[in-house]
């Protein structure tokens, strides 16, 4: 029984490790689309992700109860990282390189999710831009004066209006 949790621990972080890929998977692929403009790309995107989600979900809950279980019986439950040093050496070393690669691949997915928020970011402050033009024909209001708008605008749109 006591290589139970040590088996449940190695397919934990088997599962984290495959869920992760397919996270940076679904986000390098909705760049994509953003850059693309390809919205139904995008639509296509979104039973994977909900399967992704629901698969995250599932990984919080068992660690939740791997840990809770190792509390259970004594062991180190902080963290994962803490309960693998409970393990014997010769899978302690496989342990700790599985939780590293989990650890980078979630920095990783944090840039990742931080390039595609800036790029979203981004192209709402270009249509935001691009609909101000259209809604004041390219002319750029007085901030003081008259009123009347400058002679020299540097207009896109239609230099003559």
């Amino acid at each position: 029984m006591e290589r139970a949790w040590e088996d449940d621990l190695a397919s934990f972080l088997g599962e984290l490790s495959a869920v992760q890929t397919d996270v940076l998977d679904v986000l390098s692929r909705k760049r994509e689309c953003i850059v693309a403009s390809d919205l139904a790309g995008m639509r296509a995107l979104e039973e994977r992700e909900q399967d992704i989600i629901e698969r995250l979900q599932g990984c919080q809950q068992r660690r939740g109860r791997l840990l809770e279980r190792a509390s259970r019986e004594g062991l180190p439950s902080a963290s994962v990282q803490a309960l693998a040093t409970a393990l014997p050496p010769q899978r302690r070393a496989e342990a700790d390189e599985r939780i590293r690669e989990a650890s980078s691949r979630a920095r990783l997915l944090e840039h990742q999710s931080l390039t595609n928020w800036v790029l979203v970011q981004r192209t709402l402050l270009h249509l935001s831009q691009m609909l101000e033009i259209l809604a004041t024909g390219g002319r750029r209001r007085t901030t003081y004066g008259n009123g009347t708008a400058p002679c020299a605008s540097g207009a896109l749109m239609d230099r003559a209006a």
